[in-house]
């Protein structure tokens, strides 16, 4: 199993907070996610590029890196 960090820049509240939680935590692979204002960390298999676009799908105006 693998841990992944993201970083984030723009999270504003705990409502993005929340819907970013459930966007990675609804990945397959994904085992569990910290998810804060400023990145998330990520334990599973999964791939760096699909957690960021679902970050990225979620239209919030956040820069995943």
């Amino acid at each position: 199993m693998a841990q992944l960090s993201l970083q984030f820049k723009g999270v504003e509240d705990a409502d993005q907070v929340n819907r970013i939680t459930t966007a990675l935590m609804m990945l397959d692979g994904v085992e569990s996610v910290e998810v804060g204002r400023h990145g998330a960390d990520v334990d599973g298999n999964v791939r760096r590029q699909a957690l960021i676009k679902a970050v990225q799908a979620l239209g919030l105006g956040i820069e995943v890196s």
